[in-house]
């Protein structure tokens, strides 16, 4: 298996290569959500990089209902908030400089989280950029209570085995443009 390090670099090319070879991956995953999946809150994330852009999955949960928030590092080393979203609204960098609603935004608490990934594995295990973000921010909300996971990648990501660390996080499921997968825990 390879080293995370390695994996990542190889990973993040292959991502941005998808990117070009799948350019309807995000409206054809949107079309995987399962029937049932009708959260309260939906939190997603601001593509970049070459990341499967969620717009069409969050646009479709939102005609279910649920309200859109995304992510706010708002302190290196700490689990990101999440903020109330809709298209157009003002965004600012956070900590880290990514865009960002701002402090205005009402914060929420989300039930399904969808994130973004350079690996993944068919036991739910995933490969992130490596800053350990989501680890400590899906820790923190299974601990407060039930959140909902949710890898969004091209199909293409899926590795054998993602190496893992103790305080890695697994996913619930994984959405690419091909289907809605359920990992098997051995």
């Amino acid at each position: 298996m390879n080293s995370k390090p390695d994996l990542r670099r190889t990973q993040r090319a292959l991502r941005r290569m998808l990117a070009q070879q799948v350019p309807d991956a995000a409206q054809a995953a949107a079309s995987h959500l399962p029937a049932d999946l009708r959260p309260n809150v939906v939190a997603g994330y601001l593509p970049a990089g070459g990341e499967l852009d969620p717009g069409p999955v969050l646009k479709g949960l939102q005609r279910r209902g649920a309200l859109l928030a995304m992510p706010v590092c708002s302190a290196r080393d700490s689990p990101l908030l999440f903020r109330a979203y809709g298209e157009g609204d003002a965004l600012s960098p956070d900590v880290m400089g990514m865009a960002a609603p701002t402090e205005a935004a009402t914060v929420l608490v989300p039930d399904l989280l969808i994130l973004p990934l350079l690996a993944f594995d068919r036991r739910g295990r995933r490969l992130g950029q490596g800053g350990g973000y989501y680890d400590r921010t899906l820790q923190a909300l299974r601990d407060a209570g039930e959140v909902l996971a949710v890898g969004l990648a091209y199909a293409g990501q899926e590795v054998d085995g993602v190496p893992v660390d103790p305080f890695d996080q697994s996913l619930d499921a994984i959405l690419t443009e091909t289907g809605y997968i359920l990992p098997t825990r051995s």
